[in-house]
């Protein structure tokens, strides 16, 4: 079974988490390949994603904004 696109970009952001200037152009990136029901799920994921890792937030709100 092959991944989906957003299947891989969470695994990516989940990989640069440890650096949040990678992490906000990883996500960048995302916004602007995935379709939008593929987004909703995404920011979905982030919500919970980053309650672990609040130093992440900044990149959620700049992606929303």
């Amino acid at each position: 079974m092959s991944k989906t696109m957003l299947d891989h970009t969470k695994s990516v952001l989940k990989k640069v988490s440890f650096d949040a200037n990678l992490f906000c152009k990883e996500l960048e990136k995302a916004y602007k390949v995935l379709l939008p029901y593929e987004l909703e799920e995404l920011t979905q994921w982030l919500m919970s994603y980053i309650i672990e890792k609040p130093e992440l937030k900044h990149c959620v709100i700049r992606i929303n904004s």
